[in-house]
């Protein structure tokens, strides 16, 4: 897991790596994703091939329940015979649909919200709704996991069930996580790798322990003493 850490770190991970958004092709560096040129490939092909993300501020399907969000996060796969099938509500596409609602079940579960899928996203508190953006991004199994600042506004509780997710998905599913968040206490016990910037510029880069020994990190963002 990487954190970048810093002013303008956000601005950095978000034009580099989200998928969602491109604002302009970058002016040098590639983007890399299992070795294949992702740099210009759109936001469509990116989120297709395994990358994911949550906002810092919520996107969900608010109109949609819970469990509805994370059924439109599995729907890119298709239904199994196409329209016609849809329509006809053919063995194939109600085995499909029965798969993805049991693996969103599972998720809400695993993210401590299983008893909300069938509340309406758009009525969920801020914390709540932190956990079924998070539940929906990781609905279909993830490559690459994008992170903005997901722990704010969650309580205790919440903030460890985020981390449990997020080392489960790291340590057992072999998930590539990007996660920018200020809370450094929360960082520095999460992430394995973390990149400290200070207006663009990299002050330090490596495992938590040794960015926080660092003077240059310590002076910018931790205090000298």
């Amino acid at each position: 897991m990487l954190r970048p850490i810093g002013a303008l770190a956000a601005a950095a991970a978000a034009l580099a790596l989200v998928p969602e958004h491109r604002p302009r092709d970058p002016d040098r560096g590639r983007i890399l994703l299992d070795g294949v040129d992702i740099t210009r490939r759109s936001p469509v092909w990116r989120a297709r091939h395994g990358m994911r993300r949550t906002f810092q501020r919520q996107q969900l399907f608010g109109q949609l329940s819970v469990a509805e969000n994370l059924l439109v996060a599995q729907e890119w796969r298709g239904g199994g015979g196409g329209f016609a099938a849809d329509l006809a509500g053919s063995p194939a596409r109600r085995r499909r649909e029965r798969e993805r609602r049991e693996r969103g079940e599972r998720v809400l579960a695993d993210c401590g919200i299983g008893a909300l899928g069938a509340s309406y996203a758009g009525g969920l508190p801020v914390g709540q709704a932190r956990m079924a953006e998070l539940a929906r991004a990781v609905a279909d199994p993830p490559r690459v996991l994008l992170l903005d600042e997901p722990a704010s506004g969650l309580s205790a509780a919440e903030r460890e069930r985020l981390a449990a997710v997020v080392r489960r998905l790291a340590g057992e599913e072999g998930c590539a996580v990007l996660l920018v968040e200020h809370d450094v206490a929360f960082v520095m016990d999460l992430c394995t790798r973390v990149v400290v910037l200070d207006l663009g510029t990299v002050l330090a880069a490596g495992a938590p322990a040794v960015v926080r020994a660092d003077p240059r990190v310590r002076e910018a963002y931790l205090g000298a003493s």
